[in-house]
């Protein structure tokens, strides 16, 4: 199964991910190399809407999302 990085305050992801099957990493440089998707909390966009996740993976932003929407999302993108 994929392998998803997921920022460390989102337990319930991390936990709803790990239960439908996907092997959940941290965001440090190592795990994000290896990750196919990352989710992040999004309260790391800066002043000017950057986000500082620099991949070329898809990157779903959390916020205002289940935990269940969001294992949907990652599973959608990684058809």
């Amino acid at each position: 199964m994929a392998f998803v990085a997921v920022e460390d305050e989102l337990g319930n992801v991390r936990s709803a991910l790990e239960d439908a099957g996907y092997r959940v990493v941290g965001m440090n440089p190592a795990d994000l190399r290896r990750a196919q998707a990352v989710v992040v909390s999004g309260m790391d966009i800066d002043m000017l809407q950057q986000e500082d996740i620099r991949t070329d993976v898809p990157v779903i932003n959390a916020a205002g999302l289940s935990a269940e929407e969001i294992v949907a999302a990652v599973r959608e993108r990684l058809k």
